[in-house]
């Protein structure tokens, strides 16, 4: 009965284990469906039947005099990320310490004019008159240095997500380019306030409170500079 069961679960492991040998092998592609938000969200109805109240300012979807920048749920703002990170630090260490250390043994004196015992405390200090000496040092320096400099410049366009109490806008956004099977993901999110928005309806990055910036490529240069998910395995359990 378990040779029987163990004959039914080798495929299974077999494929399990192919599975994930294959899984970062798969070539890298881009969901062009609709995000959920945008079917969620009901389509415009066209009315033509609006009824005039004498402005000719403040007609239509679009008025003359009206603000273009985000301010409802679902409208977009640009964000111009402009990060730069410059970093330099630098540490030195230097340790001495030397011990020394003296044992002397005891020593025998004749307290009288005898002879004898004179003779018996010489022979005595031959014996006890043992000392030990002992010395040890400690010598230690260290130094190090490390500098980054870093900087990555794009555009990226978000939507609001939710209008606080405050009026602050929290946005989120995601942009996706497939390349030569070479896949780059760059995506945001934050909150900002909606007076940072300029007149172009573009905010700076670094205006972005919460900011969290994303940037990844998938392809065969990624897989090519990560180790194998095996050779994690073997590392991580390696205690050497």
């Amino acid at each position: 009965m378990i040779k029987q069961i163990l004959i039914f679960l080798m495929p299974t492991y077999a494929i399990l284990f192919l599975t994930g040998c294959t899984a970062n092998l798969t070539e890298p592609e881009i969901d062009f469906a609709p995000p959920a938000y945008v079917e969620q969200m009901p389509a415009k109805e066209d009315k033509q039947d609006y009824v005039s109240v004498g402005s000719i300012f403040g007609q239509g979807d679009n008025p003359l005099f009206s603000d273009h920048k985000a301010m409802h749920v679902n409208d977009i703002v640009r964000v111009v990320i402009s990060e730069n990170a410059n970093s330099s630090s630098s540490g030195a260490k230097d340790l001495s310490k030397v011990d020394n250390s003296n044992l002397g043994g005891g020593t025998f004196v004749a307290g009288g004019d005898n002879s004898a015992v004179s003779s018996y405390a010489n022979k005595l200090n031959g014996l006890t008159n043992i000392g030990f000496a002992g010395t040890s040092s400690n010598d230690f320096a260290g130094s190090g240095s490390a500098t980054k400099n870093a900087s990555f410049t794009t555009t990226v366009t978000a939507r609001i997500v939710k209008v606080m109490q405050n009026g602050n806008y929290y946005i989120s956004g995601k942009r996706e380019i497939l390349v030569d099977d070479q896949k780059q993901i760059i995506q945001i999110s934050g909150v900002i306030r909606p007076y940072d928005i300029d007149q172009h309806n573009k905010i700076d990055s670094a205006q972005m409170s919460e900011a969290k910036i994303l940037y990844q490529t998938q392809g065969d240069i990624d897989r090519a500079t990560k180790q194998g998910w095996g050779t994690k395995i073997i590392q991580a359990a390696w205690p050497f």
